[in-house]
């Protein structure tokens, strides 16, 4: 079995690499437009935060531009350009779309599997957008970003990782020399200033990237339905974890650390809840009456329109997360990413010193949401 995944690995990634040759020979065009399109990618399969970090974009860059969000709907059942309502299902849409939605209901929030065609329709029907922020599309190559933002999961380093399926690379490491901005997710609370440094000393290969680092913050869980006589919730209750992420060790973590966990129920990535789900769900929250059922925000989008009893619609809870910079004043990332956004083609974009990447632990800013949501 190895021997054939070293084998489909090897394959998988001559394939990457001829197709990006031809782009790069410009045999295959990559299209540009006349409106800024800020891409958020990633290279490896797996949760590197992109929604927190689109979320957190959607929140900074508001006032400043008329925003659209442009993704392909991972896991929909429709095809084509759809422009996401707040009264979708995530069949529809996606999950993570129909969450942005609920969040940002003023924003246009697309998706299309078609990047080009997307982009296209935006500016037709949209006019009064003038900037988009494109979810993962830093792989396809057929729009070319005027800012790649890539994510790197701090828990799961890619230095000794291999090419899919031996390991989780989706594309060649040496595209990180496309990125114009670098944030490391997820970060330890115990990562110390050395360890930023050998990140920044691993990831850095062209003169103008910056490289900043987050944690997420996470506050206290919220109902995923609302009852006007529900119990208060305090640390230490029981809890069974309920997670179809990409990457739940640090959602499991945290409610470890938070509470009395019982039972943990993960699924993969994308998960569609199926009614045998919900009755193994339901089945052990009859064992455990006075147990909370916490869940992540992504997979709790999913159940607010299912039909369940109500004991398990009242134990229900999701975790919200904000993203939290502690590398770096928040200023400085929204100054580097507008000096981006706004650059002319035939000039230089702005390098940075190697030595200029200051630390500065108690200028850390948490992004807070705008808006409760209580209900999703």
């Amino acid at each position: 079995m190895t021997t054939l995944r070293t084998i489909l690995s090897w394959i998988y990634t001559m394939v990457i690499y001829i197709r990006h040759r031809l782009y790069d020979w410009g045999i295959i065009k990559s299209r540009t437009f006349d409106i800024p399109i800020v891409c958020v990618g990633n290279i490896t399969v797996g949760g590197t935060g992109k929604t927190p970090t689109v979320e957190y974009l959607l929140s900074i860059l508001d006032g400043k531009y008329n925003i659209a969000v442009l993704s392909r709907g991972y896991g929909r059942r429709t095809k084509g350009y759809r422009e996401v309502q707040v009264d979708d299902t995530y069949l529809d849409v996606g999950d993570e779309p129909l969450l942005l939605k609920l969040k940002f209901p003023e924003r246009p929030i697309i998706v299309s599997e078609d990047r080009v065609a997307g982009i296209e329709r935006i500016r037709k029907e949209h006019p009064e957008v003038t900037l988009i922020v494109m979810d993962d599309g830093f792989q396809h190559r057929k729009v070319k970003a005027k800012v790649n933002i890539i994510l790197i999961d701090s828990t799961r380093p890619i230095d000794n990782d291999e090419m899919l399926p031996l390991g989780r690379l989706r594309d060649l490491p040496s595209r990180l020399s496309e990125a114009h901005i670098f944030i490391v997710t997820k970060c330890s609370d115990k990562m110390l200033p050395i360890d930023r440094r050998l990140w920044i000393t691993k990831l850095r290969s062209i003169a103008y990237q910056r490289i900043y680092f987050t944690r997420y913050n996470s506050p206290m869980i919220e109902p995923v339905f609302y009852f006007e006589d529900r119990e208060e919730v305090n640390y230490g209750m029981q809890a069974i974890l309920v997670s179809g992420i990409g990457n739940p060790r640090p959602f499991i973590k945290e409610a470890e650390r938070r509470f009395s966990v019982i039972e943990k129920m993960i699924f993969n990535d994308h998960h569609d809840f199926t009614v045998e789900d919900l009755k193994r769900i339901y089945a052990v929250l009859k064992r455990n009456p006075r147990a909370l059922i916490i869940m992540t925000e992504k997979d709790a989008v999913k159940l607010r329109r299912a039909k369940l009893p109500m004991a398990l619609m009242r134990a229900m809870y999701y975790q919200p997360i904000n993203m939290r910079f502690i590398e770096g004043p928040d200023s400085n990332f929204l100054g580097t990413l507008i000096k981006n956004i706004e650059y002319k083609e035939n000039s230089e974009r702005p390098k940075v010193h190697p030595e200029s990447e200051v630390v500065v632990e108690d200028e850390s800013v948490v992004l807070e949401e705008t808006e409760e949501h209580n209900d999703l």
